[in-house]
């Protein structure tokens, strides 16, 4: 009769033999040994190769708009989310003031080349004084002489002789003073034209100046995009600098990933970048590349910089910014991008061709706008008419 216990001998029978369990172990082993090696593979053939983070997301550029000059709102021309593109009026400013200065400069301007014209006037007019005098002091001197020589013969009393060589004196100072007066006119007027002449120029100055005040009563986009942040309400008095709204162009957004300081190691400029944003659930890969590494971490440029040299000091890895350039305008067309959305980079190491630091200054501006590039053209026109209209009967030397 067996000693075993019912108990004990259902254990038993419910054991796998011992052959079987090392065999399940020794297989786990080569599954585990396995997925060793192919991870190792994969890393040293190409995982090493990339280096991704999630800590990146949307930049671009938010353009403020704010006025130049003081005035009251009167036309609000666009809204949040609102597409607008360079030049078109986003907010009108009341231009009551500035047309009323604008046409006293106007007025001014046209005061100012008719006195111009009056001291060229000046100097032709003393031209001819001097000529007079000049005459003058030749008869005089002619006079003197013939009384001269009949004094010599007694014919004529000393007398006599004395007025003439006083009358011949007093000629010659006339010339004198003639000729400074000339001199004087000409000082006014040498070298230049009326429309060189230097009170024209301020006057023509103070016109620019009154126009572009007069000019910028409208404010316009400076670039395509989209508007955001509108805070200007009808009504307001807004003075030169106030916020008034933004505008986004989201056409020209970029990507700034924060990499660890770890990850840097083989990172270079212009090394090809995946891009995944967490808007579209990962379905939209965009093409970049990677623009510049950034000069220091974010802790060096935060408000209050991290004080190592004080106190107890726990090591923390640093990020580093990274800029990404989107290279296919398109995929932002197709599948546009927010300022501040998340996003996953990818960047890929195979090429290390490329600078850490760029090594050459920009030639060509980052960002332009040619909106205002008109504006004094218009002005230089205005300013040609007004001269023209008042220089009528002028003589050649003046137009010239």
């Amino acid at each position: 009769m067996s000693s075993q216990t019912p108990l004990a001998a259902e254990n038993a029978a419910a054991q796998p033999p011992k052959s079987r369990r090392g065999f399940l172990l020794r297989a786990l082993a080569a599954v585990v040994v396995l997925a060793a090696i192919g991870w190792g593979l994969w890393y040293f053939l190409e995982g090493r190769w990339y280096e991704e983070t999630d800590d990146a997301y949307v930049n671009g550029n938010v353009v403020q708009i704010t006025p130049q000059v003081p005035g009251s709102v009167i036309t609000i021309g666009a809204d949040d989310g609102d597409l607008v593109h360079a030049g078109d009026v986003l907010v009108k400013l009341d231009p009551a003031d500035a047309d009323v200065a604008l046409q006293q400069a106007r007025a001014n301007l046209a005061s100012t080349v008719r006195k111009v014209r009056g001291l060229y006037s000046n100097v032709s007019g003393a031209q001819a004084e001097v000529a007079v005098r000049k005459t003058a002091v030749d008869k005089a001197q002619a006079d003197y002489n013939r009384r001269r020589d009949l004094a010599k013969s007694g014919a004529i009393s000393a007398e006599e002789l004395s007025h003439a060589l006083d009358a011949l004196t007093s000629a010659q100072s006339a010339l004198t003073t003639a000729q400074q007066q000339l001199q004087t006119n000409k000082v006014l007027v040498d070298d230049t034209v009326v429309a060189s002449h230097p009170d024209v120029q301020t006057a023509a100055a103070r016109l620019r100046a009154a126009y572009l005040d007069d000019v910028r009563t409208s404010i316009v986009a400076p670039v395509d995009g989209y508007v955001a942040k509108r805070s200007v309400q009808l009504g307001q008095r807004v003075a030169p600098g106030t916020p008034l709204m933004a505008v986004v162009p989201l056409h020209e957004v970029w990507i700034d990933a924060n990499f660890k300081e770890t990850q840097l190691t083989n990172m270079r400029i212009g090394q090809p970048v995946e891009i995944r944003a967490d808007v579209y659930g990962g379905s939209v890969t965009y093409k970049g590349t990677v623009q510049s590494l950034g000069v220091g971490t974010g802790s060096a440029f935060s408000l209050l910089p991290a004080q190592n040299a004080t106190g107890n000091w726990i090591k923390i890895v640093q990020r580093v910014p990274v800029r990404v350039f989107f290279t296919d305008a398109k995929q932002l067309e197709d599948h546009p991008l927010r300022i501040g959305l998340s996003t996953k980079v990818e960047v890929n190491l195979h090429d290390q061709k490329g600078l850490l630091l760029a090594n050459q200054a920009p030639t060509q501006p980052a960002f332009k706008t040619d909106v205002y590039k008109e504006q004094l053209a218009k002005a230089d026109g205005m300013i040609a008419e007004i001269i023209h209209a008042n220089m009528a009967g002028a003589g050649e030397g003046q137009k010239q």
